[in-house]
């Protein structure tokens, strides 16, 4: 009934992640690429292991000559020369090998380099994909903030919209007071439903990811841990990301299946050596008018050789083929350096966010604090008269946008310590469960109707 509905349950980023790693289609292609990859070594290695081949045949042939006999001696003389039918069967096995061939040797060791940078490709769609579940996740948490907050901001300028219009009844207000609380009820609706439509937008990327429609999610629990990295040596964690970075490891493989293509091309100009083996037999009869003619047996036949080739000229292809090699060499050691650089700015980067993070939360919490602290002074100032309505709307508007940006400074943490670990190689599926021990089932976010 609820999959008839178009209704889905409630879920925690746990049972997410599991939805998209079964659904998510960009992880399926990366996985598609590995084992395509994969088969590429298989197709190298064929060349340098024994080739077996068999052949069979069987013939029928029949010769006709419209002529006369015309040799005394035949018992035929004088008469038309008589057809003449050929059957015949051979069967044939042989094997081969390659005992010398260093271009192919190489070629099968790039096919390996290749395969495992493809491993290496698929771990890395693997962890942005831990990235991409947080983020989708955390960003309907974070518009369901800015629903709660607009949603509480309409409620209280409503209020304070009767509390005007009830003092304006009784002359202890005047019309400008109520006006600028009627407007700032509307710009409160209107904002209330672009939340709305943002906070149902935001599910869809749930969708996108899993093929699966939710309507309902787990918050985080308040008590959410939120502490500077481990460790606290923004170095130290460029230095894990040389070492465990899977794009980083997936360039240095690039670079190493680049140089065995250049020791294969460069192979091109030595000899190769093969030998090979094979078995087969041929026999046959032959008829005349019916009358078979007496077999003349089968003839067996047994081969072997032992054969050296050595390329002299190829069209100037194995000249261009080194050449295009090197070429390639040298622009996977460019890649590599690319890609370690861009990753050293890149974890820097978001440990640096991090850090900015957790004393943005922190702060954060104490502007909600003094937000509050304002408003009750400015409400008291209001009954006292030392304040009028525009200092009221305003203090209520702050208090809702601080307490916004304080939930969103704690999705931003959430999210930028996941890119950290992402960026260092070190992000795993553990940290989605951690991540999922601090979701609070008691505290759902629905989606908007």
């Amino acid at each position: 009934m609820l999959a008839l509905g178009g209704t889905s349950w409630a879920a925690d980023i746990s049972e997410i992640y599991a939805e998209a790693v079964a659904n998510d289609p960009i992880l399926a292609r990366a996985r598609a690429s590995y084992e395509i990859s994969r088969t590429g070594v298989t197709l190298a290695r064929a060349p340098l292991l024994p080739q077996v081949t068999a052949s069979a045949g069987r013939s029928i042939s029949t010769t006709s000559v419209d002529s006369i006999d015309m040799n005394p001696s035949s018992p035929n003389f004088g008469r038309p020369t008589p057809d003449r039918e050929s059957t015949g069967q051979n069967w044939r096995a042989g094997l081969s090998q390659q005992v010398v061939n260093l271009s192919s040797w190489f070629g099968y060791r790039g096919a390996q380099a290749d395969a495992n940078r493809a491993d290496w490709d698929l771990q890395t769609a693997s962890q942005v994909l831990i990235t991409r579940v947080a983020q989708a996740y955390l960003n309907v948490l974070s518009r369901q903030a800015e629903l709660e907050s607009a949603i509480a901001a309409e409620e209280a300028v409503q209020r304070q919209l009767e509390q005007v219009q009830q003092r304006f009844d009784v002359g202890l207000e005047a019309i400008t007071g109520v006006l600028e609380s009627k407007a700032a009820y509307d710009s409160a609706v209107v904002t209330r439903i672009r939340a709305e439509s943002q906070q149902r937008v935001s599910f869809e990327a749930l969708r996108t990811l899993t093929g699966s429609a939710y309507g309902e999610i787990a918050n985080l629990k308040e008590d959410l841990a939120i502490v500077d990295p481990l460790p606290n040596d923004e170095e130290e964690w460029v230095r894990t990301a040389m070492d465990t970075n899977s794009a980083i490891r997936s360039a240095q493989l690039a670079l190493a299946s680049a140089e065995h293509n250049v020791r294969s091309s460069l192979s091109q100009y030595l000899p190769t050596v093969s030998a090979s083996a094979s078995y087969g037999t041929n026999s046959g009869e032959s008829s005349i008018n019916g009358f078979v003619l007496p077999n003349q047996g089968t003839v067996t036949s047994v081969g072997y050789a032992f054969n050296f080739q050595m390329p002299l000229f190829q069209g100037m292809r194995t000249p261009a083929s080194v050449k295009r090699a090197r070429l390639s060499r040298d622009l996977a050691r460019h890649a590599l350096i690319e890609q370690e650089l861009n990753v050293a700015e890149q974890v820097r980067t978001r440990f640096r966010l991090v850090v900015t993070d957790v004393v943005a939360v922190a702060a954060g919490a104490e502007a909600l604090k003094s937000a509050q602290a304002a408003l009750e002074a400015t409400q008291t100032g209001y009954e006292v008269g030392t304040r009028n309505i525009v200092d009221v709307l305003l203090a209520q508007r702050a208090v809702f946008q601080s307490e916004y940006q304080y939930h969103l400074s704690r999705h931003n943490y959430v999210h930028d310590m996941l890119r950290l670990k992402e960026s260092a190689g070190t992000l795993s599926e553990s940290d989605i469960q951690e991540l999922n021990s601090n979701i609070d089932p008691g505290n759902p976010v629905q989606k908007a109707p």
